[in-house]
């Protein structure tokens, strides 16, 4: 169980990303949903020990993760959303070469370590490529296979499908479910399907604070029959707008469709529809954008 504890971190600049995040994550797929600037990058990087927090805790199964970093990073695997590589050298020997920075220096089981993650991440038939030359799925699947290096009890990643074409992005969340069934995986994305997919618990984030934590599909469930749909001229979409609990918005042929939450019929020409998760996630942040209008 990894638990987070009152944490925050204010920059030096007065942006203050995280504001007092308290999270149980247990071990599998556990989804951090939430917009550019909701403070997830922040909370990734301070679990990962890159930056240290202002105030709060974090430990791992009881083991404090911020007073001892080396050992922290023995545990931890990582792939930021910006995972740079060298590209003329090849998948395997890049590999060789992180495993050597995690400390497994014997040669020998060195190579049993890599070639087994490469056939884990279904790239043993392209090793001697050379990165440059890999697609995005394919340089996402490398990410997991470095971080994957020494068996962690915890794997953070951070935006891994932006990009990706629908093949790759199936390939990569299965990929993810499998490693999840042996440790805590944090999968950090404002892509809601990938979190619907994926995980059995989740967090949304907003401006650096919690604003739901819990299963999707009890978040869900707590909309049901609570979400209405129409279909609009664009131009009338302010007046709606100015009336009504808008979720979300999406082009249909020309015209907009709107989803509303409402807990009785908004009017005529509106249909009930099921509730999704983009539904929950878009309805937490309206509401924590009202009350700060307030």
């Amino acid at each position: 169980m990894l638990a987070i504890r009152d944490l925050s971190k204010t920059y030096p600049n007065g942006v203050r990303a995280l504001r007092e995040v308290s999270l149980d994550i247990p071990r599998g797929m556990f989804g951090l949903l939430g917009p550019n600037g909701a403070g997830k990058s922040s909370l990734m990087r301070t679990i990962a020990t890159l930056q240290d927090p202002d105030s709060g805790s974090i430990t791992l199964d009881g083991q404090d993760l911020l007073t001892d970093k080396p050992a922290t990073r023995r545990l931890l695997g990582y792939l930021p959303q910006e995972f740079g590589v060298y590209p003329k050298v090849t998948a395997e020997a890049m590999l060789e070469h992180f495993a050597v920075l995690k400390g497994i220096t014997a040669r020998g089981p060195r190579q049993e370590l890599v070639q087994a993650l490469l056939r884990q991440v279904n790239l043993w038939d392209v090793r001697k490529r050379k990165l440059g030359t890999f697609s995005g799925g394919m340089r996402q699947r490398f990410g997991i296979a470095q971080a994957l290096i020494g068996e962690p009890k915890l794997v953070i990643v951070d935006e891994p499908t932006a990009g990706l074409d629908p093949e790759e992005r199936n390939r990569f969340l299965n990929l993810l479910a499998e490693i999840g069934e042996r440790c805590v995986v944090i999968l950090s994305t404002h892509i809601v399907e990938d979190v619907t997919d994926l995980c059995p618990r989740m967090a949304i984030l907003g401006q650096g604070q919690v604003l739901l934590a819990g299963e999707p599909l009890e978040a869900i469930a707590s909309l049901e029959g609570r979400v209405w749909r129409r279909t609009i001229d664009k131009a009338e979409l302010d007046g709606y707008r100015a009336r009504m609990t808008i979720l979300s918005t999406r082009l249909l042929a020309g015209r907009t469709q709107i989803h509303v939450l409402a807990d009785q019929s908004p009017g005529e020409g509106f249909v009930a529809v099921a509730p999704d998760l983009e539904d929950v996630y878009f309805g937490r942040l309206r509401a924590q954008a009202t009350t700060r209008a307030a």
